[in-house]
């Protein structure tokens, strides 16, 4: 989207703010802006998996690339709405030492090159356990209004929650 147009969009929307109009047009207009381009980084743990009776032991790497794969497809094959997945890039596995079970754990990174329709669509994305880090291609800055800034936190509560959720039920 060109930079003009942005500015117009903008502008748009604080008009619409000042006059406290509450058209549905504008409502659409609102969810429609410009797209976000992210690229996320996931890095998928593997721990060492003990043989049950005299095979099927996994060593971490294994399982760290097992993780790694059924998530890549998951991403290329479900789709997801308000989200695009442009590009699926796969690091080299590395392994780092954890003094609390005294033993290797590996890591299979993976990165994504998404496009949302909204921020809110890119919190799932950011509430998950593998999740490591996140830069924002594109545009340049966000600007948000009162009405979509309550939106965003109502959407972290939610997702924070349900996974509060499941950890507890995990634990029992």
């Amino acid at each position: 989207m060109l930079r003009h147009e942005i500015d117009k969009d903008i502008l748009k929307n604080e008009n619409h703010r000042q006059n406290n109009l509450a058209d549905d047009s504008d409502k659409t207009k609102e969810k429609t802006g410009p797209q976000l381009k992210v690229k996320i980084r996931f890095d998928y743990k593997g721990k060492h998996k003990p043989a049950r009776f005299f095979w099927g032991g996994k060593n971490p790497h294994d399982v760290a690339q097992e993780a790694r794969e059924q998530q890549v497809i998951m991403w290329r094959n479900i789709p997801i709405q308000g989200i695009n997945v442009e590009k699926i890039d796969l690091g080299e596995i590395y392994q780092v030492y954890n003094e609390d079970i005294e033993d290797n754990i590996s890591y299979a990174p993976l990165e994504l090159v998404i496009k949302a329709d909204s921020l809110e669509d890119i919190l799932s994305f950011v509430v998950r356990e593998e999740f490591r880090r996140i830069d924002i291609l594109e545009p340049d800055s966000i600007m948000l209004n009162n009405k979509e800034i309550e939106r965003f936190l109502f959407k972290i509560n939610k997702l924070v929650q349900k996974q509060i959720n499941q950890n507890a039920k995990e634990v029992k």
